[in-house]
């Protein structure tokens, strides 16, 4: 019976990795004459590459003040993406930073750029310029071409644009687009020549395409929602990529950077159970009459091998249900990293792992500086992973793809990584400054440099629980896990436990993290990362920042939470401000400061603010506090849980000095 259970176990995962599970992700933090000439991007049209950024239509010459050698205007410019892309059953996660600019001294401006879904690889249709921004043309308006394009509308159209600053999902037609909105009401004007940041997700279960946008320096809000059938619109596998175009109106369309990932969906959606139960009687009938030889010696081959299948069994892998591949293929899958390195390159960088360059030890690996041989040189993080680590190949391959996949100013990046035989290593950036708990309680971070830090940290925790597609819960947000680069600006790291659960955000898991920054309900035996947890201790670090002292836990009668909520009931709360500052600092800064880390140390989980709020407040001076109980409730033995409805990403902890892995 039991070799019966492993046998369907393996034909099922079997069947779900090879013909509904694929991944594809891929990384331009920017752009080189290469990334058209010999790289992954097919240029076509009007497009070039120079300076970092992508131009799609000709820019102004220095000192020039509306045209080019080559005329502006009725250009069009197209690029893609090489390979196709899984299209539909699938999620889909792309963002980029745009920068459009009308020419100086130029009456107007237009016509916009579009992100596009396209049905091949081929150059935009001819004449597409000017309203058609690369899309479409005459002869194609009305459906000849299946794709699906997010215009960028910059210039109005009467007919049928609502203004000259909108954003548009088109299918089949230009003049009688699916959706559009105008931007007006969030602030943001497409044309400004400021860098603007899009963000496009699908939901292929629910069929649900969300646009967010913001400035770069600014999250980004949800802008649009709209419930899309991808099926019915393009091809199971497309070419994505950018076009624009000009009219009779020169206009500047650049793409600074650019991340995509598309993960194929097992199987059809639930909300079709009519094709769902045929899809399921066919296989059924496939897996037991054509391939009934295959699963026998299949059974005896497991019969053979108990031990090895189930070692196979327990290994947890990145997303869903994988083919059980070797370690280095499956990295090479799942690495959103740049490189990856040999053995050799970092033996030398790292100079045969002298104690010298020794950084520090975390929970599953050793951490060391290295210098690689590049021009200029640069300096990198190298964490060895112990071969005789209890988290073993799962938490190795976990950390690639989460890490990997996690595109944000204000988290580690990884660099790279190496497998060759037993030898297993990840790279990340150096971060030079270490730690932030290595200058709590120390005279060395002034006021300004503190609230850089705490602004950082809370924009990377919106980023994880709001903006990186699958929500992610950090469990382990302390001052040890945040690192400081050359100009102390915070990047969030220490994702070793990381592991994907897509489809059940409340599941039941072994405590992890420090005691003094979990929060009450987590320690109450809910046994369940949420969220909120996550505020909670962000709360915990911004009092420490801002008090210059450890916090010794909630359960102590002298707690730091205690102490300043204290003297916010007697209105002294600027008496908990660090000595060492000196009194320079600003006080109502400050104080709202502290007043966020209370509301983010709330006993009860759901009186907790959301991530994004606290970034508003921290950012915006006029946005509103949230109001605070005058005594604070003692946790108790019990707690209620909150659990999102959303999946989830839960990491654990390791520990390092100087890279955030």
């Amino acid at each position: 019976m039991f070799l019966l259970l492993v046998l369907s176990t393996l034909l099922f995962n079997s069947q779900a990795s090879v013909n509904d599970q694929t991944q594809t992700t891929f990384n331009f933090p920017t752009f080189s004459p290469q990334s058209c000439s010999n790289g992954s991007l097919i240029c076509m049209g009007s497009v070039t590459a120079s300076n970092g950024h992508l131009s799609l239509t000709p820019e102004p010459e220095q000192g020039n003040s509306s045209s080019s050698s080559s005329s502006p205007l009725y250009k069009v410019g197209r690029v893609l993406y090489r390979y196709p892309v899984r299209a539909w059953p699938a999620f889909i996660s792309t963002t980029f930073t745009v920068r459009i600019s009308a020419f100086p001294n130029s009456t107007g401006s237009g016509d916009g750029m579009a992100f596009v879904f396209a049905q091949d690889s081929g150059p935009s249709p001819p004449d597409s310029y000017g309203s058609f921004l690369g899309l479409l043309n005459r002869s194609t308006e009305g459906g000849a071409v299946k794709q699906l394009g997010i215009e960028l509308d910059t210039f109005m159209n009467e007919e049928f644009d609502p203004d000259g600053n909108h954003i548009a999902i088109d299918t089949t037609s230009i003049m009688n687009p699916v959706v559009a909105k105008s931007l007006n009401s969030t602030g943001i004007e497409l044309k400004s020549g400021r860098d603007i940041k899009f963000r496009i997700d699908y939901d292929g279960w629910n069929q649900i395409l969300q646009i967010s946008v913001g400035y770069s320096e600014n999250p980004t809000i949800s802008f649009l929602n709209y419930s899309i059938d991808m099926s019915q619109m393009v091809p199971s596998s497309v070419y994505v990529g950018f076009t624009a175009s000009t009219g009779t109106l020169p206009e500047s369309h650049q793409v600074l950077d650019w991340v995509f990932t598309s993960v194929q969906l097992p199987g059809i959606p639930p909300s079709k159970p009519d094709s769902d139960k045929k899809v399921h009687h066919w296989n059924t009938k496939s897996i037991w009459v054509i391939d009934l030889p295959i699963f026998l010696g299949m059974a005896i081959l497991i019969a053979c091998t108990y031990p090895l299948i189930l070692r196979v069994l327990r290994r947890n892998q990145c997303i869903g249900n994988q083919d059980e591949d070797d370690i280095e293929s499956q990295s090479r899958t799942a690495a959103n990293a740049p490189e990856m390195f040999t053995y050799k390159q970092l033996l030398v960088a790292t100079q045969n792992f002298c104690k010298e360059n020794l950084l520090g030890s975390g929970g599953f690996g050793i951490v060391y500086k290295g210098i690689i041989s590049s021009d200029p040189p640069k300096t990198i993080a190298v964490k060895k992973i112990s071969a005789t680590s209890k988290q073993g190949e799962r938490e190795y391959l976990a950390e690639i793809c989460t890490i990997g996949r996690l595109r944000h100013k204000n988290i580690v990046q990884l660099q790279g990584w190496c497998h060759e035989h037993e030898h297993r290593f990840l790279v990340y950036d150096y971060m030079p400054n270490g730690s932030l708990d290595r200058y709590i309680g120390k005279p060395y971070l002034d006021w300004r440099t503190r609230y850089k830090i705490l602004t950082g940290l809370a924009s990377a925790l919106l980023y994880l629980h709001e903006e990186c597609g699958n929500p992610v819960v950090h469990r382990d947000i302390k001052p040890d896990n945040v690192m400081l680069d050359s100009d102390f600006n915070a990047h969030l790291g220490d994702f070793g436990l990381a592991r994907l659960m897509f489809k059940d955000a409340s599941v039941t898991i072994p405590m992890a993290g420090t005691p003094a920054y979990l929060a009450p309900e987590f320690l109450g035996f809910s046994g369940k990362a949420t969220q909120e947890s996550d505020v909670y201790s962000f709360g915990m670090v911004v009092l420490e920042v801002v008090c210059g002292r450890r916090s010794k836990g909630f359960m102590d009668d002298y707690s730091l939470v205690e102490h300043v909520w204290n003297s916010y009931t007697k209105n002294e709360l600027l008496d908990c401000v660090d000595q060492m500052l000196d009194g320079k600092f600003e006080e109502e800064q400050v104080r709202r400061t502290l007043i966020v880390g209370l509301a983010c140390l709330h006993t009860y989980c759901m009186l907790r603010p959301k991530m994004r709020k606290v970034v508003q407040i921290l950012l915006n001076p006029n946005e509103p506090l949230m109001e605070l109980p005058d005594t604070r409730a003692r946790p108790s033995a019990v707690y209620l849980s909150v659990s999102s409805s959303a999946p989830t990403t839960e990491f654990g902890s390791t520990s390092s000095s100087y890279i955030a892995s």
